[in-house]
Order: C-alpha cells, then sequence, then structure tokens
C-alpha cells in the first residue's frame, strides 16, 4: 500500500515515547500495575486493564518536541514512524465523515503513542508484550512498531506495510465502538465463541476494512489528494495474512496448545479475515455490527 507521490503530512498527530505517568489502572486490576503481559492479547484492542480483570526512527523532521514530525509520502513509505503518522491522518480524515454519516456521531481524535517498551495509560502501565492495544479510559490508542516484526516472526503474518496499517486502523475500530458507546454495552469480561469479547474484536476488523477499502479514494483535506494508491491484490493479502495471524487458533496451536473455543476472545483467523473482508468489500458500520449479529 503506498502513499501517493508528493504528499505531506503534519508532525504533532503521534506523540512518542511514553503515556500518561502515574495512571492507575481501572476496574478489575485493583490498581495493580500490569506485571505480565500476554503474548495471546498480540492485537487486542483491549486495555491493559483487560489482561488484569521516544526515539525516532529518522524518517521525518523533529517537528514538536515530543512527537513524529512531518513527513513525505516518500518517507512515509519507507520508514515506520512516519508510515504510522500518515495513516493516521488517513484514518482521521476517513472517520471525520463516514461517523457522522453513518452512526450520527461527530468523529473525536484519540490521541496516538508510539512507545517503546513500556508506557505508562490511563488503563494502568503495560509493556510491549502487551501488543498495541486502545485504552478507553484516556482514548488512546498505544503502539510499539516492534510489534510487527514479532506479527511476523513469531506468529506467521506476511508482513507490509498495508499489515502494518492494518493493525493500527483496527485500534481505530475500538475508538468507534467506544464513540458509539459499544464499549459500555457490550460484556468484555468473558470469552468464548460466541462472547461479546470475540464480536468487538471482529467489529473493529471490519471497521479497518472499511477504511482500506476507501483508502484510496479518501482525500487529504490539506491538499485534496488521495492518500493512497489503490490497493494491490498482494498488498491486500497482507492485511488478511495480518489478521488471520492474530486469530485465536493460531495463536493458541503457536503456543504449544490445542483449541480451545472456550478461551476465545478475538476470533477464529477465518473469522477475523471474514469481519475484515465485509469492512473491505463495502460494508457499513451497520453491516460491521458484529455485537448484534446473529452468527459470526
Amino acid at each position: 500500500m503506498t502513499f501517493n507521490e508528493g504528499g505531506q503530512f503534519e508532525g504533532g498527530r503521534v506523540r512518542k515515547g511514553g503515556g500518561r505517568r502515574g495512571a492507575v489502572a481501572v476496574g478489575g486490576g485493583g490498581g495493580v500495575a500490569l506485571v505480565i503481559a500476554l503474548v495471546y492479547m498480540l492485537v487486542t484492542g483491549n486495555s491493559p486493564q483487560d489482561i488484569l480483570g521516544g526515539t525516532t526512527s529518522g524518517g521525518g523532521d523533529t517537528g514538536e518536541a515530543g512527537y513524529i514530525g512531518q513527513c513525505t509520502a516518500e518517507q512515509a513509505n519507507t520508514d515506520q514512524e512516519c508510515r504510522l503518522n500518515a495513516a493516521v491522518q488517513s484514518l482521521d480524515a476517513y472517520w471525520a465523515t463516514a461517523l457522522p454519516e453513518q452512526g450520527g456521531v461527530e468523529y473525536q481524535m484519540p490521541e496516538v503513542v508510539s512507545f517503546t517498551d513500556a508506557v505508562d495509560t490511563g488503563c494502568g502501565s503495560a509493556t510491549s508484550a502487551t501488543g498495541p492495544f486502545y485504552c478507553p479510559a484516556d482514548t488512546t490508542v498505544y503502539e510499539d512498531l516492534a510489534f510487527y516484526d514479532q506479527l511476523s516472526s513469531q506468529f506467521g503474518a506476511e508482513g507490509g506495510p498495508l499489515a502494518e496499517m492494518y493493525v493500527t486502523a483496527h485500534e481505530f475500530g475500538h475508538h468507534i465502538e467506544n464513540q458509539l458507546g459499544l464499549f459500555e454495552r457490550a460484556d468484555r469480561s468473558g470469552t468464548g465463541p460466541e462472547s461479546d469479547s470475540v464480536r468487538i474484536e471482529l467489529m473493529a476488523d471490519c471497521l479497518a476494512g472499511m477504511w482500506a477499502g476507501t483508502a484510496a479514494t479518501t482525500e487529504d483535506p490539506d491538499t485534496g489528494v488521495p492518500f493512497l494508491e489503490p490497493i494491490e491484490r498482494a498488498e491486500l493479502e497482507q492485511a488478511l495474512s495480518a489478521a488471520a495471524a492474530v486469530g485465536d487458533d493460531n495463536i493458541q496451536r503457536r503456543s504449544g496448545g490445542d483449541v480451545n473455543p472456550e478461551a476465545f476472545s478475538h476470533g477464529s483467523s477465518e473469522q477475523r479475515v471474514k469481519w475484515f473482508s465485509i469492512g473491505y468489500n463495502g460494508g457499513t458500520i451497520q453491516d460491521c455490527n458484529a455485537l448484534d449479529a446473529s452468527s459470526l
């Protein structure tokens, strides 16, 4: 997936290196910091509380202190931090229109933090082992970019730019769910193939697919030029591979255990590919509403 030549992406949107200091875990953790982050929670979208019960890579300019700086399209196509910055701005532009039109809610931009090793959040402390996640308490997406290497090396994903952007789009999907009031409505404490936990994750995959399916036509409001070139089939396969890699059944097998659907909290590989595809192939927010779907 390639950003269009000549694109410019302003700095100051993605914060580097940390979250809120001194934050306390909300809810079931009893205020205990997250000690052991589960690899199983890799593209969770759940906050660290659900587990309990910065340096730039050199692509863009230094920009505002503590933030990823301005990047060109050429840099976004080669540098992970610049790509994250550009993908976030593409997601902002898409949801600023799609959420009011389809959900009747004005889009509020989540904060985005790129961290290394560990971070304090509104949901408690987390380490890189947690994987990317969204914290509803401070409406922030947290990503350690080293996760993308793990996605390929440990869980068999193909990797590639669209796979990386799928991860970010999935976490933004949780923010959209939060804005729609679905986080409050869902019981995310349970597991199982029909659980609300699985349904919330599959909906986030579908919402990520909605963005990907329109990314080549979503225009940068500053330039009027579409953010991205049309997705090629091989690039789409990267995103589908990433979705399959973080299926519960794949993770259970690669962890050396048997497949236990009653322990599912994110959905099977097949389901994650299916729901991403629903969104990608023209699905709407209503089509993506796995929480109310009769079957998954």
